[in-house]
C-alpha cells in the first residue's frame, strides 16, 4: 500500500497543545482519506512540527452516487432548480418511490488527486486552542506561522498550495523539504520517505517521537542523579512539558547554594518548576539535596560550564525572591490576615473570601462532632485555611496554597493539629494524592468542599458537558475519598441542608441545591468504574434510595457484586427478572396485583415452598440490612434460588382459573417487592 507523509513545520509551537494536535492531525486525516481506507497511521510531533504517517489504498474506487430531488408533483422551479444546481437536464433523472432522482458516476480518483483536492481545506480548519495571524495578504491563521509543507506519496511529491484567487496562503505549498535542529543543524533536508525523513532529522538532532524524547529526558537525569546518590523528585508533567520544549534533550546538573536551602522544599520546587522548568533533587532520605537539574537544547562546545554557571545564576535570583516573600510573610501572624480576607471576592455572587471562611467555621464545627474531632482546633483550622492567600509568597506561587498555610502556621505558634490541617485540606488535589487521616484535617477538607459545592450550585454555577471551570467535580470525588478512606459514616443530604443554611439570603433555597446528592452518586459511580468495579451494582442498590451514607451504599453494593458473582446470584438474578417481566406484562392487562397471597388458593407444592420461603427470607433481610450485615441478607435471598427456579419449571403462572391467576401473580409480586428492597435488579447489566 503506498505510504502518504504529512509534516507542518512551524515556528515553536506550545507544549501544552502538541499532544492534542497530532492526535487532532491523525482523526482529521482519518476522516479526510477513508475512501483510501487509511491504516497504520501514526502522529509525530513536537516543538516546531506535527506530522503523521499512513497507508492507504492506491485508488479511490468508482461509484454510483444517487442525490434525491424534488417528489413528483412538486413546483417545475424547484425541478429546475434542481436540474441547475447539477448541470443536467430533466431527461438525466428518473422517478424512483415517488422522488425525481439524479444518479451519476464518479470514475476512480488516484490517492495522489484526492489527497492534493482535501488538504488545503483540511490545514485551513485546523483547530488549534489558539492561532495567530501572520503577515500580510492572507486570513489563514495557524498555532505559529506555518513555514514549510510535506506531503509526500511513495516518496512523490503530491502537489497542492493553500494559495486562493485572493488569497496567497503565505506562498506555501507542498514539498519535499524539512528542516533539522534550529541551532545544531540548521539548513534544509530532501524528504523521500516516513523511514528516512525520521532517521535524516535523528542525524539532524531533531527527535521527531515525543516518547522518545521523555524516555531521553527521564534517562539522562536519572543516570546524572543516580552518580551522586541522589533522585530526581518525581514530576510527571515536567517531564512532559520539557519534552514538548526540547528537540534534542541534553540534561544538566547545577548547585543550589547553600544560602538557600532553608527555603521550604516545596517552595523551591515550584520556584525551579514554574519560572524555569528545572527539576528538584532529593537525598536518599527525601530531603531536599542542594542540586538542581535542567535539560537543554543544545550541545556546548565545552564541558556545559558556561550552560551550567548561567542556569546557576538565573536560580539564584529567583531563590532571591523567594526568601524576599518568606521574610515577609512571616512578620504578619496568619491571625491578623483574617480580617483582609473580607477584601479578597470569593464569587459576585458569594460575597468575600471572608464571608467563605465564616461559613467553614459553622460548617467546621458541625462535622467535628459527627467525625468526632476537636471542634475548637477544627474551627480555628477552618479560620485560618484561607489566610495565605493574602501573602505574597502564594500571591507569587498560587499552587503552594494550604502548603504555605501550614509553615506560616507553626511559625506562628498555632497547635501542630491546626498547621497540620491548614496544609492539608487541599488533598487530595487529584487522583493520585494520598488522602488526609488526621481528624482536623478531615474535617476542614470536607468543609471547604461542602462549602464549595453548596456555594457554587446556588449560584447557578453546577458543571455541564465537558466545562467545570471552579473544579466542582474534583471537589465531589475529594468528598468521596474523604468518606471512603476514613471509613466516616456522614448522612450527605443533610450535611448539604446544614451548608445552604450558612449561605446568603438569596441562595439559601436555590432550584440547583436539590441536584446535589445526585452530583455526589454520579461522581461515586464514576469512582467505582475507574477502579474496576461493576458500577451496575452500586447503580441496582442506589435506584430508589434515598440513603446517602457512601461508606452502607458501597458495602450493600460490595455484597451484591459477591452474589452475583455465585451461580445462585446468577440465576437468582435471571428469576428475578423473569418474575418482574411477567408482571409488566399481566400488570398491563389488568394489574396492579398487589396484596398478600392467599395460601389456601395454593394448589402445587412448588407454590407452598416459594411461599414458605418468602416467609422466612423476607424478615431476614430486613433484620440483616436493619444491623448492616449486609452479606447475610444476601446470603438469605440466594436461598430463594432453588424454590423459585422449581416454580418456574412447574407453574404456570397464567392459570386458566381466574383466582388462581390472580394469587400466583401476588406471590410474584411479593417476591420481586422483596428484591427491590434488596436491589433495583434491572440496573445489572448482562
Amino acid at each position: 500500500m503506498p505510504e502518504l507523509l504529512i509534516e507542518l513545520f512551524s515556528e515553536e509551537i506550545p507544549a501544552r497543545m502538541q499532544q492534542q494536535a497530532g492526535e487532532t492531525l491523525l482523526r482529521l486525516l482519518a476522516d479526510a482519506l477513508a475512501p483510501l481506507n487509511p491504516t497504520d497511521a501514526r502522529s509525530y510531533t513536537g516543538p516546531r512540527r506535527i506530522a503523521a504517517s499512513l497507508s492507504l489504498d492506491a485508488m479511490v474506487p468508482g461509484r454510483t452516487i444517487s442525490e434525491r430531488g424534488p417528489r413528483e408533483g412538486a413546483p417545475d422551479k424547484a425541478l429546475e432548480g434542481f436540474t441547475r444546481k447539477h448541470g443536467v437536464s430533466k431527461d438525466a433523472l428518473s422517478m424512483q418511490n415517488g422522488f425525481w432522482v439524479l444518479e451519476r458516476e464518479e470514475a476512480p480518483i488516484g490517492a495522489a488527486a484526492h489527497i492534493a483536492a482535501i488538504m488545503p481545506d483540511l490545514l485551513r480548519r485546523f483547530p488549534w486552542p489558539k492561532s495567530m495571524r501572520w503577515g500580510a495578504g492572507s486570513t489563514m491563521t495557524w498555532v505559529r506561522p506555518l513555514r514549510r509543507i510535506v506531503c509526500l506519496l511513495d516518496g512523490q511529491i503530491v502537489p497542492f498550495s493553500m494559495a486562493t484567487a485572493d488569497d496567497n496562503g503565505h506562498g506555501l505549498s507542498a514539498s519535499n523539504r524539512t528542516e533539522g535542529h534550529r541551532f545544531l543543524n540548521p539548513g534544509v533536508m530532501d524528504v523521500t520517505s516516513a523511514a528516512q525523513w525520521q532517521q535524516g532529522l535523528h542525524e539532524r538532532h531533531v527527535m521527531v517521537h515525543a516518547a522518545e524524547r521523555r524516555e531521553a529526558i527521564t534517562t539522562g537525569l536519572n543516570a546524572l542523579a543516580q552518580a551522586e546518590g541522589l533522585s530526581i523528585a518525581p514530576d510527571a508533567g515536567l517531564v512532559d512539558e520539557v519534552a514538548g520544549l526540547v528537540e534534542w534533550p541534553v540534561p544538566f546538573l547545577g548547585r543550589i547554594d547553600p544560602i538557600f536551602m532553608d527555603l521550604p522544599p516545596e517552595v523551591m520546587q515550584v520556584s525551579m518548576r514554574v519560572n524555569q522548568r528545572y527539576f528538584a533533587l532529593r537525598n536518599s532520605d527525601g530531603s531536599a539535596a542542594p542540586r538542581f537539574a535542567f535539560v537543554a537544547n543544545i550541545i556546548p562546545t565545552d564541558d556545559g560550564s558556561l550552560v551550567v554557571s548561567g542556569n546557576e545564576r538565573v536560580l539564584r535570583a529567583r531563590f532571591a525572591d523567594a526568601r524576599h516573600f518568606w521574610n515577609l510573610d512571616r512578620k504578619q501572624s496568619l491571625a491578623s490576615r483574617v480580617a483582609g480576607l473580607d477584601t479578597i471576592t470569593f464569587h459576585a455572587r458569594l460575597g468575600s473570601q471572608g464571608a467563605r471562611t465564616r461559613r467553614l467555621v459553622r460548617l467546621a464545627g458541625i462535622l467535628a462532632d459527627m467525625v468526632g474531632a476537636p471542634k475548637d482546633l477544627c474551627e480555628r483550622a477552618a479560620e485560618l485555611s484561607k489566610t495565605d492567600l493574602t501573602t505574597g509568597m502564594v500571591g507569587e506561587f498560587p499552587e503552594l496554597q494550604g502548603v504555605m498555610g501550614g509553615y506560616y502556621a507553626r511559625h506562628d505558634g498555632e497547635h501542630a493539629d491546626v498547621a497540620q490541617a491548614i496544609s492539608e485540606h487541599y488533598t487530595p488535589r487529584g487522583p493520585g494524592d494520598e488522602v488526609p487521616v488526621a481528624p482536623v484535617s478531615v474535617v476542614v477538607g470536607l468543609a471547604d468542599r461542602f462549602d464549595m459545592l453548596t456555594a457554587f450550585f446556588a449560584a447557578g454555577e453546577k458543571p455541564s458537558g465537558s466545562g467545570d471551570p471552579f473544579g466542582l467535580r474534583r471537589a465531589a470525588l475529594g468528598i468521596i475519598r474523604l468518606i471512603r478512606e476514613n471509613g466516616l459514616r456522614l448522612d450527605l443530604v443533610q450535611l448539604f441542608v446544614l451548608a445552604a443554611q450558612f449561605l446568603p439570603d438569596s441562595l439559601r433555597n436555590a432550584p440547583d441545591l436539590a441536584l446535589l446528592p445526585q452530583f455526589i452518586a454520579e461522581r461515586l459511580r464514576v469512582q467505582v468504574r475507574a477502579e474496576g468495579a461493576r458500577h451496575d451494582c452500586l447503580a441496582a442498590i442506589s435506584a430508589g434510595n434515598e440513603d446517602t451514607d457512601i461508606v452502607r451504599l458501597l458495602a450493600r453494593a460490595q455484597a451484591l457484586q459477591t452474589m452475583l458473582e455465585t451461580e445462585d446470584g446468577t440465576n437468582l438474578l435471571a428469576a428475578t427478572r423473569r418474575a418482574a417481566n411477567i408482571l409488566r406484562i399481566e400488570d398491563k392487562k389488568d394489574g396492579p396485583h398487589e396484596g398478600t397471597p392467599d395460601p389456601a388458593l395454593f394448589t402445587q407444592e412448588e407454590e407452598r415452598a416459594l411461599h414458605a420461603t418468602l416467609q422466612t427470607v423476607e424478615p431476614a433481610v430486613e433484620q440483616a440490612f436493619a444491623a448492616e450485615h449486609f452479606a447475610d441478607a444476601m446470603r438469605a435471598a440466594a436461598s430463594l434460588r432453588q424454590p423459585l427456579d422449581r416454580f418456574f419449571e412447574d407453574v404456570t403462572v397464567n392459570a386458566p382459573e381466574a383466582a388462581l391467576r390472580q394469587n400466583r401473580l401476588k406471590l410474584l409480586s411479593r417476591l420481586v417487592r422483596m428484591m427491590r428492597m434488596i436491589a433495583d435488579f434491572s440496573q445489572i447489566e448482562g
